[in-house]
């Protein structure tokens, strides 16, 4: 049996095994997670793109402190014609018709603001300036000079794909790997030149991509045992992203209520949803997403502003029924390890196991 973890990928981005944690946005990654991942000899990643600069400045640095191993930031890059604020007729109409779900939650409806995302630009310019191993990103490409740029002072980058289109846009602008971003993926789909109804299922896009790019490709969605890492690199990724395993264990920053709701039979029971954020995102079936499933929403980030009351308290009261339950189709096949090392350590295991059982066939 050849060594598995001897890839383009682990050779390239300096780890030691072809294994990325799945980065988690909206304020549910952790440094320690991020930092468990890296120690155990893969490539952690943190979801950052909620972050403020001042933030984002503060978490590289808290980052860098807790591991001495390569490590991910991921952003998003900005699509074009989405809101950049959220305007008084919507919030009036889209509170009326959350009304009943503030009740539900014991919260008042949220007096009017006009907020307004994190500068990418700006965000950019801090992660250049901190030079984390990797830059990780969904959603596009960013501008050639920012990717100019990572070259020149040693950054990695690593795009998203929904798409064989998606994929080849990404080896053109230069980016070092790619993220085969499967229909079974837990959390947002992060397409760009295609619909997101139009994501292909991890095993055809992991093996188009890996045929049409010199790249390394590393395949997500719905990998959470060693079989489907296995059965990834034998489609021909060069390394796999796992991120619903994660988001289960203890270093999470997952609600514990999401964390149960991933362990338990409810997970079998995935759906496609703009519910929260306005884009389309995987997760456990639960009251709100059933609620919302033909509703008329306002695009991202308004819905996402619009519902971040409820699911805070949701959060803090446990009621998983209001919580985006964020999860892949590989929900149902997670161990009953809850440390993210001792996941990891599984992972390893498993993945070994199979490939020398196949080979001994």
């Amino acid at each position: 049996m050849a060594d598995w973890t001897d890839t383009h990928f682990t050779r390239d981005f300096g780890v030691t095994y072809p294994i990325v944690q799945g980065p988690f946005g909206g304020g549910i990654s952790r440094v320690e997670l991020t930092a468990a991942v890296s120690d155990a000899g893969g490539l952690g990643s943190f979801g950052a793109h909620h972050l403020h600069p001042s933030e984002l400045d503060a978490t590289l640095a808290q980052l860098s402190a807790a591991t001495d191993r390569p490590f991910a930031v991921n952003l998003w890059v900005p699509l074009p014609g989405e809101p950049r604020t959220l305007d008084p007729r919507t919030h009036a109409r889209q509170s009326d018709a959350l009304a009943p779900w503030f009740r539900r939650a014991r919260i008042d409806a949220p007096a009017y603001r006009a907020p307004a995302p994190p500068d990418f630009e700006a965000q950019v310019e801090v992660l250049l300036e901190r030079r984390p191993a990797v830059f990780s990103f969904v959603f596009g490409i960013p501008e050639p000079d920012i990717l100019a740029e990572c070259r020149r002072r040693g950054i990695r980058t690593l795009g998203a794909a929904t798409h064989l289109d998606e994929g080849l846009a990404l080896r053109d602008a230069g980016v070092n790997a790619v993220v085969a971003s499967g229909y079974e993926a837990g959390g947002h789909r992060p397409a760009f030149l295609r619909p997101a109804e139009d994501s292909i299922a991890t095993g055809p896009l992991t093996a188009q991509l890996s045929a049409a790019l010199d790249i390394p490709v590393i395949a997500a969605g719905g990998i959470a045992d060693g079989r489907g890492i296995a059965s990834a690199l034998m489609l021909g990724a060069d390394a796999v992203q796992v991120g619903t395993a994660f988001l289960a264990t203890d270093q999470s920053g997952a609600p514990e209520a999401h964390k149960q709701m991933l362990r338990s039979p409810r997970a079998r029971y995935t759906a496609l949803t703009t519910a929260f954020s306005g884009r389309l995102a995987r997760g456990i079936r639960n009251e709100f997403l059933d609620e919302h499933a033909n509703a008329d929403l306002p695009p991202y980030p308004q819905q996402l502003w619009l519902t971040a009351p409820i699911k805070a308290a949701a959060a803090h009261s446990g009621d998983a029924e209001l919580l985006a339950l964020w999860s892949g189709q590989g929900a149902p096949l997670l161990s009953e390890r809850r440390d993210a090392t001792e996941v990891f350590e599984h992972l390893v295991a498993g993945t070994t196991r199979t490939l020398r059982s196949a080979a001994c066939r």
